[in-house]
Formats: C-alpha cells, sequence, structure tokens
C-alpha cells in the first residue's frame, strides 16, 4: 500500500497502535488494557530488542513467562491482544510480519487437545449434519468439518479454488483453473494471499487468509456430492472473482463474510442443543469447534501429525515442502484412508 512504512519508521509502535485504537472509537477501557499488556510485552523484550523487531521466538518466551502467575484464561487473553497488535501492523505496512501467527496456531493446538472442550462423537456429528437441509448450510458445515479450514478461508475460496473430476461441473462452471491444481484433481486450494482490504482475483476481500504457504486439501466423494448439490443452487455472483460460496437471501449472490457462517453455524448448534448463549468455547460448537473436530478425529485416525498440520497450513516451510513435492502419496493417500465419513 503506499502509505506503508516499516518498523524503524515509526518510533513508538505501541504508541501507533494506541492512537488508531481511539481513531477506530475504541473505549477508554479497551484502550488501557491494550496498553498494560503490549507495555508489559515491551518491558520484558531484551534492551536491544523491540516489537518490530521480536521474533516468535520472543513472543514464545513472553507468553512462557505469563503461565503460573496468571490464570490460563488471562494468559490467553494477553496473547490475543499482542497477536491483535502484530495483525493490525502488519496489515498497515508498519511491520512486515506477525510473529504472533505460529504462536496462537501452536496454543490452538493446546486448546484442541484441552479435555473441556465439548467432545462430540463422529456419529453425533453425522446425525447433526443430516438435520442441515439448506444446500449452502449443508455445504458451509461439511466443508469446515471435512478440510479444518478456517471460517475467513472458506469464505474466500472462489471457484477457480476447486478442482472435481466431474464433467457436469466442469462444462458449467470455470473450476479448478489455478496451475497448481492442474495434475491434482479433486481438491480445494486455500491461498496464503488473501488479506483484508486488498484485491485478489478481481476482488477486494473483508477476511484473511492466516496462511504463509498454499495448501492444496482433498476433496473427498462426500464433499463432491456435497459441492455438487450446492453448485445446482448457487446464485450467480456480480463479483469477478466468482465466489465459492455466495448468499442465498440478504446479500443474494454477494461472497459470504465469516459473520454470516457463524451465524448459521450457530443457528443449527442451538438447534442441536449445542450452543449457549455465555457458554464459551468449552461449551459451544462453532466453525473454529470443527477446526478442532477435525484435528483431533483425523490426528487419532492417521497417526500422522505433519499430515495434519500441512492440511491445517500450520506447519514450517521445510516440512510444506516435503508434503507439498509428494502431495498424492503423503496428502491424499492418508487423508483419503482416515477421513471420518459425515453423510448417511
Amino acid at each position: 500500500m503506499s502509505d506503508a512504512r516499516h518498523a524503524t519508521d515509526v518510533e513508538d509502535p505501541v504508541g501507533y497502535f494506541l492512537e488508531d485504537l481511539t481513531y477506530h472509537g475504541k473505549t477508554e477501557r479497551t484502550r488501557d488494557a491494550y496498553e498494560r499488556v503490549l507495555r508489559r510485552f515491551e518491558a520484558f523484550l531484551d534492551p536491544e530488542s523491540s516489537p518490530g523487531t521480536a521474533t516468535h521466538r520472543d513472543c514464545m518466551s513472553f507468553v512462557h513467562s505469563l503461565r503460573g502467575e496468571l490464570a490460563e484464561s488471562t494468559v490467553a487473553t494477553y496473547a490475543a491482544y499482542l497477536h491483535r497488535f502484530y495483525g493490525y501492523m502488519t496489515e498497515v505496512g508498519v511491520f512486515t510480519e506477525n510473529p504472533m501467527t505460529l504462536v496462537m496456531e501452536e496454543m490452538d493446538e493446546t486448546i484442541d487437545k484441552d479435555p473441556a472442550r465439548r467432545d462430540v462423537s463422529i456419529p453425533a456429528m453425522r446425525e447433526f449434519v443430516a438435520g442441515i437441509r439448506h444446500p449452502l448450510h449443508h455445504a458451509l458445515v461439511v466443508t469446515l468439518l471435512k478440510t479444518g479450514m478456517r471460517v475467513g478461508e472458506l469464505c474466500n475460496l472462489d471457484l477457480r479454488d476447486l478442482a472435481v473430476d466431474d464433467e457436469e461441473l466442469a462444462t458449467a462452471y470455470p473450476l479448478g483453473t489455478r496451475p497448481v491444481l492442474s495434475d491434482r484433481p479433486n481438491s480445494l486450494y486455500v491461498t496464503p494471499d488473501a488479506a483484508v482490504g486488498e484485491e485478489l482475483n478481481g476482488e477486494v476481500r473483508t477476511a484473511a487468509n492466516k496462511r504463509k504457504r498454499g495448501t492444496v486439501i482433498p476433496v473427498d466423494d462426500e464433499l463432491h456430492h456435497v459441492l455438487k448439490r450446492w453448485l445446482a443452487v448457487r446464485p450467480d455472483s456480480p463479483s469477478p472473482a466468482e465466489p465459492l460460496f455466495v448468499g442465498t437471501a440478504e446479500g443474494w449472490g454477494e461472497r459470504l463474510e465469516p459473520q454470516a457462517v457463524r451465524h448459521v453455524v450457530e443457528r443449527h448448534a442451538r438447534g442441536a442443543g449445542w450452543y449457549r448463549t455465555g457458554g464459551g468455547a468449552a461449551e459451544n460448537v462453532t466453525p473454529h469447534y470443527f477446526r478442532h473436530f477435525f484435528t483431533t478425529h483425523l490426528r487419532d485416525r492417521t497417526g500422522d501429525r505433519g499430515v495434519v498440520k500441512y492440511l491445517r497450513g500450520d506447519v514450517a516451510d521445510d516440512v510444506i515442502d516435503t508434503y507439498t513435492h509428494d502431495w498424492g502419496d503423503q496428502v491424499r493417500e492418508t487423508y483419503e484412508a482416515n477421513v471420518y465419513r459425515l453423510l448417511s
């Protein structure tokens, strides 16, 4: 962006961020909470370091230092504040990267293994999915459950990101036109290039993809069936990007936004008794819960943590290169042999 600056150009990044919070209309209480956490992080760093030069190891060390002194929920809040700080500063171009991304992914892994979180069995989830009749809602839920992607990544999918071996669909839609999918039929591509306010494939995006590397996720026969059923009734979209998932009520034909997907999931989860206002992450089934469900069950079934981390999009470059170069054997075969069945 034209007004992008580097970290060295802003003497007080924390002050810069707090000032922007004021411009965005955040309350004084919110600003004070951010300042308390961010100044503590700033003081924690070595004298020769600063928030603009901090690494993910600096961030991990800071979060670790809080444990034992603060409750785990408070530690998670501090980490979230730091993550939002870095995310914003990266978006506006003051920082070049967010070192908290890896830290938050590892914390997600820890949360995903929390035995206090609602435990939904595969048969129970299968019954839940069977109760969703609306083609769009059904497709959204099954895609989240079968891929483990984040809700923003789901919303950013375009028709070009879906490749299926299906002549009927191929003649009706411009599917799978990305080169990366040319030799990988029956797969979805999640790009790392989607950023809030940035144009991608001819459309300015309102959600970001939190991946540093692209990921190719297999589409099994169940997801293929569900997506074909959705595409049969999908409204035409005015967007040149041709979003995969678009509105069928308010915002007819327009790309779905994450909040709309959350509302869909909440509606059906409430109907199943899996969502209660004020229930929190341990109780409520949300799009993020589906990511947890995917991680837990696929990891238990495969015993291959690397493949699961590749599919989640949170592995290091050297590991992701291994799976990218041997995608057919190490990813598709492992996935198709172990992914749970959701359709009756």
